[in-house]
């Protein structure tokens, strides 16, 4: 299966299905959505920010195709914000899928407003500065609120979190999840007809 049908799958399912049959790859809870209600499914392009400068940032943006998201590790970084509403702007207007900032983002009204799934620990008013500093990489490995993240990752993103994917085992999931999501609505059926939950969940006794 190639990686396009793959992310059209992804699409298709339920994320927290997929904590069931994953150990790894979940982001820190501190990442959360700030743009609501978004559903991010795409391909990590990676940039590792030094010195908050948002020269760098700019040329990641430069770089982006349908379907990326750019995934920035700021070093630890969580007060100088290296999104904004033109960041957001920009992204978008490249065919991103999304961004995911293991720091803090800026205009988040303006960001909401553009509807670009963006995923952050926070806000800032402090923002990056054009230094133009040349010591940030871009898709070189980094981490990203606690997973390691290679160019080219599947980046999964929904208001319940962040998951980080290589393909292979992408494709050992998926028709897990996929099998899982479909059997849900009747075992809530099950349940909210009166179906004793022992039963129902194949609850075994000692």
């Amino acid at each position: 299966m190639d990686k396009s049908q793959l992310i059209e799958q992804f699409k298709a399912v339920s994320f927290p299905t997929l904590g069931h049959f994953l150990e790894e790859g979940f982001a820190d809870s501190q990442l959360r959505a700030m743009v609501p209600n978004v559903k991010l499914v795409g391909r990590a392009l990676t940039l590792k920010l030094v010195g908050a400068d948002a020269i760098a940032v700019n040329q990641a943006l430069a770089l982006i195709k349908p379907d990326d998201v750019l995934v920035i590790d700021t070093g630890g970084d969580w007060q100088h914000a290296p999104v904004g509403a033109v960041t957001s702007c920009a992204a978008s207007c490249a065919g991103a899928a999304g961004i995911v900032v293991d720091g803090a983002v800026t205009d988040l009204l303006e960001l909401r407003e553009g509807g670009l799934p963006v995923f952050a620990r926070g806000t800032s008013l402090l923002t990056t500065k054009l230094h133009g500093r040349g010591d940030s990489e871009i898709n070189q490995p980094i981490q990203c609120a606690g997973v390691t993240v290679q160019p080219g990752d599947l980046v999964l993103g929904d208001d319940n979190g962040v998951l980080f994917l290589d393909w292979s085992t992408a494709a050992r999931v998926i028709e897990k999840a996929l099998a899982s999501d479909h059997a849900e609505p009747r075992l809530l059926e099950r349940l909210r007809a009166g179906e004793p939950v022992a039963q129902v969940l194949c609850v075994q006794a000692d």
